[in-house]
């Protein structure tokens, strides 16, 4: 089974792309081959064998990421499954790989797996880094209906059949996107406790887009993927979990406006799931809802 990686990087992080790509060429058998998007940023000097991708201008974290899959052919074609990973992130397990190999080899109907994250000095892995409601104990595995976009894995026929990830998105929501068009194609989802990857604790505010283009791609997301009955629900739904939230005026203004724009820009194509999909989420534990 060949096995490839997709890493975006703005250029900012030099040292810690080197370290993540010195991680990925550690892992035990088969070598991976990797792929290296400049997101309107030149390229460090980086090890041979690494291919490159320099951007002209920053496509986001989606479009970043699909010029990386195209690198290796039509949907990825080139190889059977795709890493995704931070470009500040590290695979501390030179057997990471192996599991990977394992788990897609093991079940065919597997599709995406999403890695554990951990702050590499504490340990922690932040509650907003397990992909499902039942967080508490982020070292149990299980079936999942989302994932982690910097540090998951993700079967190349599954872009071969559904589609690549929403560049319109830019950042925010693309992976639900592209989960749900998998779920809805018959695809499994795993979360595995056990194939780590290194990554400093953050929050995801610290980006100045954050609050708008989580609640635009909120919006665009529900839009595109849920059956017509749903949309109202799942909105009014995050909305309240919103304002429960109390962000900071200019952060709720901001989602405020994001939210606007969601409902009065072209989302893209529709492509509801089927009902027997949301059956589906909601015996997994995560209606389409919430």
């Amino acid at each position: 089974m060949k096995l490839g990686a997709v890493v975006i990087t703005m250029g900012t992080r030099p040292k810690e792309l080197n370290a993540l790509l010195d991680s990925v060429a550690r892992q035990e058998g088969d070598p991976v081959q990797v792929v290296v998007v400049g997101n309107g940023a030149g390229l460090p000097d980086l090890p041979a064998g690494v291919r490159t991708v320099e951007l002209p201008e920053n496509l986001g974290i989606p479009g970043g990421r699909n010029v990386g899959i195209e690198a290796f052919g039509p949907g990825g074609g080139e190889v059977d499954v795709l890493l995704f990973l931070d470009d500040d992130g590290l695979l501390p397990d030179p057997g990471a790989a192996a599991l990977i190999r394992e788990a897609f080899a093991g079940d065919p109907e597997l599709g995406i797996v999403s890695f554990r994250i951990a702050d590499p000095d504490t340990g922690v892995t932040q509650r907003r880094h397990v992909p499902r409601l039942r967080a508490a104990d982020p070292r149990r595995s299980s079936r999942v209906t989302t994932f982690l976009g910097g540090a998951s894995a993700v079967r190349t026929k599954v872009f071969q059949q559904v589609g690549g990830l929403p560049d319109a998105f830019f950042y925010a929501h693309e992976e639900t996107d592209l989960a749900w068009r998998a779920l809805d194609a018959g695809w499994q989802i795993d979360y595995r406790a056990d194939i780590v990857l290194h990554h400093p604790t953050t929050e995801p505010s610290r980006h100045a887009v954050y609050h708008r283009m989580v609640a635009r791609n909120r919006v665009w997301l529900a839009r595109r993927n849920l059956p017509l009955p749903l949309i109202p629900v799942y909105l009014l739904v995050w909305l309240l979990l919103t304002l429960l939230r109390r962000p900071p005026w200019p952060g709720l203004k901001a989602w405020f406006g994001g939210f606007a724009e969601g409902w009065r820009t072209p989302c893209g194509p529709r492509r509801p799931m089927r009902w027997r999909t949301v059956w589906r989420l909601t015996r997994l534990g995560r209606p389409p809802v919430i």
